[in-house]
């Protein structure tokens, strides 16, 4: 993990900037916030496990939630603090934490009505059975029938970028390429850090039976990997933006959709 701590370290502000930059990596925040205010009860006190820079959390906050705060990431966290400080919205934070969501111990069973893990940090614990481990985790600490938000970066759609953006390194690292197609892993060794890439039927088989499964979303849906198309069609066509963000909620969580989008979102609720 603590290639993965040193990664988003460096990154810093570009995280925040991230899910904002373009029309396009917007869609993976926007969709998330549809879903989110679809299933989030109307009040109450909301884990954002593996915050970064808190986008989230900073926006939830506004809509009057409490939340807690927790990343591996102390840049990421000093980050957060900072603009939670900008947006004044202190009393809503109640405690800013840094950890792995494999070890939520510093918080007791059932002690939230919602836990979020959204923009991947499952997607960066390497070992099977920390993963396991980390969604017991996220569960344990849910209230019962309390919403739980998990996203992944999904394996297909990881490869999809390599054919449309990165046909090098198909090209000079094949065995890394064929590596994320037979076990979802990426060492980190030449570009991003390490990570597991999810199919959904590997989601579903983490989640195995403990929770009650609502929606399995594809953030960007059909328009994944069409950053051109999105950022023209956004820019230049104001009301057939609007035409194709309903296409977009209406297909994004067939199955087939979801499963080529670049990230994942899993919602259910705790038995």
């Amino acid at each position: 993990m603590e290639s993965v701590k040193q990664y988003y370290d460096n990154y810093g502000i570009k995280e925040w900037k991230r899910l904002i930059k373009n029309p396009y990596t917007q869609l993976e925040f926007d969709t998330t916030l549809y879903f989110l205010r679809k299933y989030l009860p109307k009040r109450g006190l909301i884990l954002d496990a593996g915050c970064g820079p808190g986008r989230y959390a900073v926006t939830l906050a506004k809509m009057n939630y409490n939340l807690v705060l927790f990343d591996l990431s102390p840049k990421q966290l000093k980050i957060a603090r900072k603009k939670i400080k900008e947006n004044k919205i202190e009393k809503k934070v109640k405690a800013i934490i840094e950890g792995s969501i494999v070890d939520l111990s510093n918080f007791k069973d059932n002690t939230f009505d919602a836990v979020l893990c959204t923009g991947g940090p499952l997607s960066h614990v390497i070992k099977y059975s920390k993963r396991e481990k980390a969604v017991s985790e996220l569960i344990r600490v849910a209230k019962k029938n309390a919403p739980i938000f998990i996203s992944v970066i999904g394996r297909l759609g990881v490869l999809k970028h390599e054919l449309t953006r990165n046909q090098q390194e198909i090209e000079n690292y094949p065995h890394v390429v064929e590596k994320i197609l037979k076990m979802g892993s990426y060492d980190g060794k030449i570009d991003f850090t390490q990570a597991h890439f999810f199919t959904i039927k590997e989601l579903k088989k983490l989640l195995n039976n403990k929770v009650k499964i609502l929606e399995i979303i594809g953030l960007e849906g059909l328009a994944a990997l069409h950053e051109k198309a999105i950022i023209k069609l956004y820019k230049n066509h104001p009301k057939a933006w609007k035409t194709w963000w309903k296409i977009h909620l209406e297909t994004c969580t067939i199955p087939s959709v979801a499963e080529t989008s670049e990230h994942i979102m899993v919602i259910c609720k705790k038995r």
